[in-house]
């Protein structure tokens, strides 16, 4: 029997994949388009926002927003909140970009989603959001660790 974390990261790993072969002809990568598309739907996000939102690392996001910036696609402003956090903003380039982009990465989503009925795809839906449940950090209540302290 195949190990299941190997199975989720084979599918994963085939997911993305995908969607890379797809966003080559926009010249984006997945964290790029990821960035695009939560700036599409939240007009203005700081770093750390952006990093939680995408799944990355800051480090990885701070790498992703010099590239989108470098290629005209957003740009980066003090926040009005905070002065030592700046806030990345779709450019009219980077909107545009992102409209073509996504209907080619949901092609990729809906493939995926045709190989199963509407039953499988509500199942395997549950049973992902039960896995991620399942290994979620478990957090002890005050109430117990000072009980047993």
């Amino acid at each position: 029997m195949e190990r299941l974390g190997l199975v989720i990261k084979r599918a994963e790993q085939a997911l993305i994949a995908e969607k890379t072969r797809v966003l080559q002809e926009f010249h984006l990568t997945v964290p790029q388009y990821a960035v695009l598309l939560v700036l599409l739907q939240t007009t203005e996000a700081s770093a750390a926002q952006l990093a939680r939102a995408c799944l990355v690392t800051p480090q990885t996001m701070a790498t992703v927003l010099v590239n989108l910036e470098g290629k005209g696609l957003i740009e980066r402003t003090v926040s009005p909140l905070h002065q030592r956090v700046r806030v990345a903003q779709l450019t009219a380039k980077g909107t545009d970009l992102v409209r073509r982009a996504d209907p080619a990465v949901l092609a990729v989503e809906r493939r995926l989603a045709a190989a199963f009925t509407a039953d499988e795809r509500e199942a395997f839906t549950e049973h992902l959001e039960r896995a991620i449940a399942a290994l979620a950090p478990r957090r002890t209540s005050r109430r117990h660790s000072n009980a047993t302290a």
